[in-house]
């Protein structure tokens, strides 16, 4: 703002200008309304108080005190000394034991000490023996502390100069702006290094403490700060730099857990990102492999023989990649439709079967079933066998918006069934389960729509070929599937659809419109299950009670077994975890999940909101 100049010529101060405004410019004033608004913003006390500030600033600047004399802790010792010997009088009783306070003798201290300092900056001397046709160059002090530099340098293969290689986002070096990469380094604190290797450099700099003094000649074209928008991913897998013997500085390394949330700092090199723990306080960016990177890393690690064949299928009930599950087992199914059964928990000691579940397949009478495990195809989803990174936004649910869909996973036995049971009950109104289809004739006793939804063979034929069906198999020559409709049908109720699928089902389901939310449930150690389900029974079916067997030891070792194998393949998938250890305790680790998917914030892949 200029200055006010009034008719003597003299300076009359921002204050006294703000005070003089709303007369000067009522009138040019026409409505009440913005004169009100003049004088209570012109009027307002921070504002008065904040021109005050800056006037004693400028004053202060135009005056540019200095200290009278940095010694004033040793003339108030002379002084008490010196009136030690004179005649006591009030005065003088007082004025020695002001002298003689602690705080008045550190006031005094710090006052000497900061007269004594100058604050201005100091550029180290340029050398004297430069040559006028020496290339241009720039020296720079870094004061170092605990934080790393944050850059890392190279030997240019064809020159042999060591050249700044990169600056990483948010360290000190990047913050500073002085220093570029492909700039020159040629001295260290006065130490050439023109023949020295990157290892002897970088222990100077660690033996170095203070200020740090680099002479570099700049790169030709010094980069500009790239305005990169802020890119989030979750991280798909654990890494350690410290074990990765391609990354170029392993003290440059960024380490996290699979599931970790990283802010993408850089993409300038194709190889090495730079990248930062979100919500971490530490700036400083670190190296992390690129996605193409990783990916070939992967891929090339990855044996031929890790596609499991067909015909390579263990007769133990375990979980499998491969498209081909095991035949039916008939100890726990009902006549032609129980094999939606038998992955239940167990209640009052016995095994619970009483939801439909997803269509699992078992090890027993192989030679009498020839059934196989199908759904839809998904050329997406090929890459995320080679899980390394998925972009990710923060969302939530709006009010009145759908609701996410739930989807259950977990090794037979473990209790999934019980924990839908639970729920259902505890809300009957808030969570609901799908209907399944079927291709067998419907039953006296049965109603369309209630236990399935009954449609012709070539009906379903037609769906399984337009991939409306989550996942489906055949039973004793009837079908039986669960259709993407039926979730949609669950949701448009706007209730919660609670899914129970095989893990290699959910990448089908990751889709902007059912935005699914997926809990894995483990068993406990196999020591645990012992005891916890000692006394428990599997019932085969619904009307088999009288046949119910305990849990064996081959059932405990395969279901955890089963279990670690999914969180193997899939666990980068699942956003929660719950061990059912106890069955109270899970339920109520899983009814709070839910109820903060529905209000929190949770990072979802940006397709989801970007579709």
């Amino acid at each position: 703002m200029p200055a006010l100049s009034t008719g003597s010529g003299n300076y009359s101060g921002l204050h006294e200008l703000l005070c003089a405004l709303p007369s000067q410019l009522q009138p040019h004033v026409h409505s009440q309304d913005d004169s009100t608004f003049l004088h209570n913003m012109f009027g307002e006390r921070s504002l008065h108080s904040l021109v005050k500030i800056h006037e004693r600033l400028q004053h202060y600047e135009e005056h540019s005190p200095a200290p009278i004399l940095d010694s004033a802790g040793s003339l108030a010792a002379d002084l008490s000394e010196e009136l030690q010997g004179k005649s006591a009088s009030e005065e003088i009783s007082e004025l020695l034991n002001l002298l003689a306070k602690p705080h008045v003798k550190s006031l005094l201290s710090v006052h000497d000490t900061v007269a004594q300092k100058s604050y201005d900056p100091e550029l180290p001397p340029l050398p004297d023996d430069i040559d006028d046709d020496e290339v241009s160059v720039k020296i720079i002090r870094l004061v170092k502390n605990k934080e790393p530099l944050g850059a890392t340098i190279k030997r240019d293969e064809h020159t042999g100069a060591i050249l700044i290689a990169r600056i990483m986002r948010g360290g000190a070096a990047d913050r500073s702006g002085l220093i570029h990469v492909g700039d020159v380094l040629r001295e260290v604190n006065g130490v050439p290094v023109d023949d020295k290797k990157p290892d002897e450099i970088i222990h100077i700099l660690s033996q170095s403490q203070g200020a740090i003094t680099f002479k570099l000649i700049p790169a030709i074209k010094e980069e500009t700060p790239s305005k990169e928008p802020k890119m989030f991913v979750k991280t798909l897998f654990d890494y350690d730099p410290a074990e990765d013997k391609a990354i170029p500085c392993k003290e440059a390394g960024l380490a996290f857990k699979r599931g970790d949330i990283l802010q993408i700092m850089s993409q300038d090199d194709a190889n090495w990102w730079q990248a930062k723990q979100d919500g971490h306080a530490n700036p400083r960016a670190g190296l992390i492999p690129s996605k193409q990177f990783q990916e070939r890393r992967f891929a090339l690690r990855r044996p031929a023989a890790s596609v499991l064949q067909p015909q390579k299928i263990s007769n133990r009930r375990s979980y499998d990649t491969a498209v081909e599950f095991a035949p039916l087992e008939a100890e726990e199914i009902e006549e032609d439709d129980g094999w939606f059964y038998g992955s239940g928990f167990y209640l009052s000691g016995y095994h619970v079967a009483g939801f439909r579940r997803s269509f699992r397949l078992s090890r027993r009478d192989k030679k009498t079933n020839k059934s196989m495990y199908e759904c839809k195809k998904s050329e997406q989803y090929d890459m995320a066998d080679v899980a390394t990174y998925e972009e990710v936004t923060p969302h939530r649910r709006q009010s009145g918006a759908k609701h996410r869909l739930v989807v259950l996973v977990g090794p037979t036995g473990v209790g999934l069934n019980e924990l839908k049971r639970k729920l259902l009950i505890s809300d009957p109104q808030h969570f609901s389960v799908t209907v399944p289809h079927t291709s067998r004739p419907k039953r006296n006793q049965e109603n369309e729509g209630v236990e399935y939804h009954f449609i012709s063979k070539n009906i379903f034929e037609t769906d399984i070929h337009n991939n409306k069906f989550i996942e489906h198999g055949e039973y004793k020559g009837n079908y039986y599937g669960t259709s993407l409709d039926s979730v949609r049908s669950v949701l448009s109720k706007n209730k919660v659809c609670l899914l129970d699928v095989q893990p290699h089902t959910i990448k089908h389901l990751r889709t902007a419109e059912f935005k699914p939310y997926v809990v894995f449930v483990k068993p406990p150690p196999v020591e645990r299950l012992r005891e916890s389900r000692r006394n428990a029974k599997v019932i085969p079916g619904k009307d088999d009670k009288g046949s119910a067997k305990s849990f064996s030891e081959e059932d405990f070792l395969e279901m955890v077994s089963t279990a670690q194998q999914m969180e193997s393949q899939h666990g980068h998938l699942f956003e929660k975890i719950i061990v059912n250890d106890d069955l109270t305790a899970a339920f109520t680790e899983l009814k709070v999940a839910l109820k903060k998917v529905e209000t929190d914030t949770h990072w979802v892949p940006i397709s989801w909101t970007h579709s």
